[in-house]
């Protein structure tokens, strides 16, 4: 018997304008939604402005569950479109 460990793989996505990483950060920071982390926040600085724009990507981290099988196939068949596998381990 194998059981896996799974979480939904969904992301979303913000766009920020700031004028210091400060409040750049605090915005993204603002615009998380529960269950998601932060994953990645490229800033790039505005043409002939002294601001700076950045696009944060969020990951979903909650959602945990387990789904069991007998085998690998049989394990790969049970996991929800959208889902990801995390970890396998023997039961």
């Amino acid at each position: 018997m194998l059981v896996a460990m799974i979480r939904p793989r969904e992301t979303a996505t913000a766009d920020v304008i700031g004028t210091t990483l400060e409040d750049v950060a605090e915005q993204l920071a603002a615009q998380r939604q529960p269950g998601f982390d932060l994953v990645s926040s490229p800033v790039r600085m505005l043409k002939g402005e002294a601001k700076m724009e950045a696009t944060g990507t969020f990951r979903r981290v909650d959602g945990i569950r387990e789904i069991e099988a007998d085998d690998m196939a049989a394990l790969e068949a049970r996991v929800p479109d959208g889902w990801q596998v995390l970890s396998v381990r023997s039961a």
